[in-house]
């Protein structure tokens, strides 16, 4: 990767995360939440820099929910999430064999929807407890065969 292609994969995570935070804190009640979205494509390095700048967000959020205390801020690492945009990066039939194969390995025998991501974030709205943390949300999608990161 040339030094320009490092520094875009950084900005697109962490640079672009710094200057929402940034923007947002100041517009937000004592014990509002920042919730942030990243993947989990940085839960097994790969070649690149994308999967670390992905595995640099969770210590950001954290570093992050110290600074803009008593803001919260947490971070929803998410899986394959079906969705228009993860549709985007498969062939129709790359895509439903995709599905499929996430069906039969994940432990929750059916694939991610947005729907999920949202009862997660609701929820870390909701408990005013929580700040700094990770929430991953990818069906157990870590612990089986055939991971393949955020997309």
């Amino acid at each position: 990767m040339t030094a320009d292609d490092v520094r875009d994969a950084m900005s697109g995570h962490i640079l672009v995360t710094l200057e929402i935070a940034r923007n947002a804190a100041s517009k937000m009640r004592p014990g509002g939440t920042l919730v942030l979205m990243g993947g989990t494509g940085g839960r097994r390095i790969s070649p690149g820099i994308v999967s670390a700048a992905t595995a640099a967000l969770p210590p950001f959020a954290a570093a992050l929910a110290l600074e803009l205390a008593p803001v919260r801020v947490n971070l929803i690492a998410a899986g394959f999430v079906d969705t228009p945009l993860a549709a985007s990066y498969f062939s129709p039939e790359g895509l439903e064999a995709r599905r499929e194969g996430l069906r039969r390995t994940l432990p929750i025998g059916r694939v991610v929807e947005p729907a999920d991501v949202a009862a997660l974030a609701v929820h870390i709205m909701a408990n005013t407890a929580l700040t700094g943390a990770t929430y991953d949300i990818d069906g157990g999608q870590q612990f089986v065969g055939g991971y393949g990161g955020s997309t």
